[in-house]
């Protein structure tokens, strides 16, 4: 005969030990937290910035690029790339606290994502199959805003403080698109007042060959470009919507990004030519090289924490993030990674 007292004790402990476990899970998620795609696995890599750790990994989707931070520190959004001719159309997301995969977004008719960054709240693209850029709403899951670049390949994005500008690196026609909100006489209807419309205008500016990893300087007057086929960067004006310099780097850049305080620039990549450089690090007065780093292999994604001290660059062809201190200049430590990182973030709870 069955006991319902011991059954029922039975389900506690079983419920508890559940709880004890997800808590457990819960509070391995550090605050802040390093978070890095490890592309070739699939999966997405929690890591203590304390400890240099990585105390846990959950699956990322397919062919996982790019990620991205909530503003709270809570999820994480991964662009599900593929190839600029992908049939993938998803964004995954992971809750960071939970450890957990959640249901993906779905952009229906959309392929390639790849660019993200999360902008007043909402989440915003790259579609390069069908060469967009579109912003995503998790409050209401919709998709509330989209439009073209008439360019191949639309790749990365950032977005102005001020919201009415996005900018997006386009690969194969090397240039980067600048999309400002502007007031536009309405066809048919007098002078303003009640004669204009809010409207978006596009100008796609030539940076150079393989123009990818791309920044907006901390002020706003400046696009900086890397052009990973010439092993330049390009300097744009933001206000005139054309470049101003090209210059020659060691390395075929395709990651590039200023630190908080507007000083200097890191660019990260291959290797040009017979340097053996994977990152270099740049005056942004001066333009001028201030220092090179050899990782022993190709690398990718740089993420520069709030306060400047830190860079965490991906050595996707070694399987390891480098640590570098942006103070001293020097490598601080490696984190050993699973296989070809790439995509990095910061997450901080709030």
């Amino acid at each position: 005969m069955i006991n319902p007292r011991r059954t029922w004790i039975s389900r506690m402990g079983r419920l508890s030990l559940l709880m004890l476990v997800a808590s457990s899970v819960g509070a391995q998620t550090p605050n802040p937290a390093l978070i890095v795609l490890e592309k070739d696995d699939n999966t997405l890599a929690i890591v203590d910035p304390a400890s240099l750790k990585i105390v846990g990994r959950v699956p990322a989707g397919p062919d996982p690029h790019e990620v991205a931070s909530s503003p709270d520190g809570k999820l994480a959004y991964i662009s599900n790339y593929g190839g600029s001719d992908s049939a993938f159309h998803t964004i995954s997301v992971v809750d960071l606290t939970a450890q957990k995969a959640l249901p993906p977004i779905d952009l229906g008719a959309l392929h390639s994502p790849h660019g993200l960054v999360f902008a007043g709240g909402e989440l915003y693209f790259t579609a390069e199959t069908d060469k967009v850029a579109g912003r995503y709403d998790p409050a209401t899951q919709t998709i509330d805003w989209l439009i073209g670049t008439g360019q191949d390949r639309t790749h990365m994005i950032v977005v102005s403080a001020t919201l009415d500008r996005v900018f997006t690196s386009n690969v194969s026609s090397g240039t980067i698109s600048i999309i400002e909100q502007v007031s536009a006489p309405m066809p048919g209807f007098g002078p303003p007042p009640g004669g204009t419309r809010k409207t978006w205008r596009v100008t796609n500016v030539p940076a150079g060959r393989g123009s990818e990893g791309f920044d907006l300087s901390p002020d706003g007057r400046e696009i900086w470009a890397a052009n990973a086929q010439d092993g330049t960067v390009t300097i744009i004006d933001v206000a005139t919507k054309k470049a101003t310099q090209t210059f020659p780097i060691p390395i075929r850049g395709n990651r590039l990004k200023f630190t908080p305080d507007g000083e200097r620039v890191l660019v990260s990549g291959g290797p040009s030519g017979s340097s053996g450089t994977n990152l270099v690090i740049l005056d942004a007065v001066s333009h001028k090289e201030v220092r090179r780093f050899d990782f022993g292999g190709g690398s990718a994604g740089i993420l520069v924490v709030p306060d400047g001290s830190r860079a965490y660059v991906a050595v996707s062809g070694k399987d390891k993030v480098a640590v570098v201190d942006l103070k001293r200049l020097e490598i601080d430590e490696y984190i050993a990674t699973g296989r070809g990182p790439d995509g990095l973030a910061w997450a901080e709870r709030k």
